[in-house]
């Protein structure tokens, strides 16, 4: 294992820089010039011992939208502008129904960077590092690199908090990678213009800013810059390069011509009917008080600046997109588009995360694969998050690791109309009388089946035929009875 003493952290122009301390120690006179730092990071170089080089038959470009749900132009939005989604949305395969499996940072990073559902990880907070619980686990970028690519993040890829530890390398894995850059932009250093529903909070919180100045002086605009030097760089080597934006994710800055771009007029809020909390297990709801003081002007403008915070970030990622075509790498690059966990805009009368409803549990995926007959196509086929690992290590010619969860979507890239998994599983938790309690959700082709404690705190039952918005629980119509009893055997039991 790779320890965080075994690496030399540098910093120009208010971006960090990480590279192997042996490594650098090997040059005399040794500085933190981003131009030397690349020199040292061929990807034969930074290998891990006894390990041979290994060609793979692609690299892989991984980018990662914190808190991005499926509010895109690409899935039928009809306002939200994303056209650089969009464009990875025509070389490749949209999935139409991918689900995470936690809708909380920390734990789906861990699930699908490892492999491993978070019962297996036991990450079920933004607090645990993975490595506690799992020590010697592969992980995706690791597998990689021990392949013989040359391994680099840009950005949140394991978790780190949004906006406390921008700048930094919060919980990342160290022996993942053979280069990490840390970006830090005006968004961090000018917290106190954020408006916040909680003064003073910005993380956890619906908060915004409608910023100055231009889109390179962001976090995103500058972890752009410096992805695309990578790609630049390394562009006839294999690589696996991992560019995780932090937009959407609260607090949504952006700058103000992306709010500009969404009239509060234009905006429609969600909404609900009387009395629907009534219909579904308290654990179900996660409003909290200040959201529900929010009167509709407000919750206007927490939409309009989140679609603002998405345009802002695809045009980080066209900058990107726009590298590797200019660099002729789509012909051996397989692009991956993904978010960690869907996200409420007052869908179910919720805001943000960490619910079972589709909203939160649904993600935006999208594979490019060169070559690929199926470019700009859709597939309904039930994916999870977890499947991401045995695919990309499959697609690239590899074995993937036996003990992995997820199951490999290489015949669904090659065949869109195959169905899939019968079933994705994700789980959340809650805290009840100071213990945690499990909620576990199933969605079929038609149902979602949710349980909370083992059914103990409520049940929920959703028919996406007849109710594709989720606003109508089955779970206490007689009727339904066999479905949720047949629905339950494939759900979790805690209390066994």
């Amino acid at each position: 294992m790779i320890k965080v003493g075994d690496w030399k952290e540098c910093h120009r122009n208010g971006i960090t820089y990480t590279i192997k301390k042996e490594e650098a120690m090997r040059y005399s006179g040794f500085t933190c010039m981003l131009s030397l730092i690349l020199a040292l990071c061929g990807p034969y170089a930074l290998m891990q011992a006894g390990e041979a080089a290994q060609s793979g038959r692609y690299n892989v470009l991984f980018i990662i939208s914190d808190d991005l749900n499926t509010n895109l132009a690409t899935y039928g939005h009809q306002l939200v502008k994303s056209p650089n989604v969009d464009r990875v949305a025509r070389w490749g395969l949209r999935f139409e129904r991918a689900y995470c499996q936690f809708p909380l940072c920390n734990p789906s990073r861990a699930s699908f960077l490892t492999g491993m559902r978070p019962d297996r990880t036991r990450v079920y907070d933004n607090s645990v590092h993975f490595r506690e619980n799992i020590p010697e686990c592969v992980t995706l970028p690791e597998f990689f690199r021990r392949k013989g690519y040359f391994t680099a993040r840009v950005g949140k890829i394991f978790h780190y908090g949004v906006p406390t530890q921008i700048g930094t390398s919060g919980l990342d894995d160290p022996q993942s990678w053979d280069l990490v850059v840390n970006p830090r932009g005006r968004d961090k250093d000018e917290e106190a213009k954020i408006f916040s529903l909680i003064p003073g909070q910005f993380g956890g919180t619906l908060s915004w800013l409608a910023a100055d100045g231009t889109d390179e002086e962001q976090t995103d605009g500058i972890g752009a810059t410096e992805a695309i030097k990578l790609l630049e760089k390394h562009q006839n080597e294999r690589f696996f390069l991992a560019v995780g934006f932090y937009r959407p994710h609260t607090p949504y800055v952006a700058p103000r011509k992306y709010f500009d771009l969404y009239p509060l007029d234009k905006i429609i809020v969600p909404s609900i009917p009387p009395g629907y909390f009534d219909t579904i297990p308290k654990l179900a709801v996660t409003l909290k008080k200040e959201e529900a003081a929010m009167d509709e002007n407000l919750k206007k403008q927490a939409i309009q600046a989140y679609y603002a915070a998405i345009t802002f970030m695809d045009a980080q990622l066209g900058r990107v997109l726009d590298a590797v075509e200019r660099l002729h790498l789509r012909n051996n690059t397989i692009i991956v588009m993904t978010s960690d966990h869907g996200y409420h805009m007052h869908e179910h009368g919720l805001w943000q995360k960490r619910t079972l409803f589709e909203e939160s549990t649904r993600v935006p995926l999208l594979i490019a694969v060169p070559g690929t007959k199926h470019a700009g196509k859709s597939t309904r086929a039930i994916v999870e998050m977890v499947d991401l690992y045995p695919t990309l290590a499959e697609l690239c010619g590899f074995q993937p690791p036996a003990n992995l969860d997820g199951t490999s979507l290489v015949s669904i890239l090659n065949n869109p109309d195959l169905p899939g998994k019968q079933v994705a599983i994700t789980q959340v938790t809650r805290t009840v009388q100071k213990q945690i309690v499990f909620g576990y959700t199933v969605r079929t082709a038609r149902w979602r089946y949710t349980e909370w404690d083992d059914g103990n705190q409520g049940k929920e039952l959703y028919d996406h035929e007849a109710d594709p918005q989720e606003m109508r629980n089955l779970a206490n119509d007689p009727q339904y009875a066999q479905v949720m009893v047949e629905l339950s055997k494939l759900l979790p039991k805690r209390n066994k």
